[in-house]
C-alpha cells in the first residue's frame, strides 16, 4: 500500500517539476506570461498555445489558486480546488513524461 502512494507521489512531483520547469522556460524565451489559452494567430500557433497549456498547467493552476484580489485575502476554497486539479494534473502530466521516457530508455 505505501509503495503506491510513494509511487503516485513521484509522478506527481516529476509532473510538477516539469510544469514548473516548463512555465519558467517558455515566460523566458517568449517574454510572455504562460497562461491557459489555445487562442493563437496561426493554426500553428494555437497547437503551440495548446500545448504549453498541457505541460504548464499544472503550474499555472496553483499560481492561479494563490492570486488575490486587491484588498481581499487568500480564498481557502480556490486554494483547495485549484491544488486538487493542479495535482491530478500533475500526475498525468509526469505520467506521460515517464511513460516516453522509459519508452526512449528501453526502446
Amino acid at each position: 500500500m505505501s509503495s503506491e502512494l510513494i509511487l503516485a507521489t513521484f509522478i506527481m512531483a516529476v509532473g510538477l517539476s516539469i510544469a514548473g520547469a516548463g512555465t519558467h522556460l517558455y515566460q523566458a524565451v517568449w517574454r510572455a506570461p504562460a497562461m491557459l489559452s489555445f487562442a493563437g494567430s496561426t493554426y500553428l500557433a494555437s497547437l503551440g498555445h495548446l500545448a504549453v497549456s498541457f505541460v504548464c498547467g499544472p503550474y499555472i493552476m496553483l499560481k492561479m489558486g494563490i492570486k488575490r484580489e486587491e484588498n481581499e485575502a487568500i480564498s481557502v476554497t480556490a486554494v483547495v480546488i485549484s491544488a486538487f486539479v493542479s495535482f491530478g494534473w500533475a500526475f498525468i502530466t509526469g505520467l506521460l513524461f515517464l511513460a516516453v521516457y522509459l519508452a526512449i530508455l528501453k526502446g
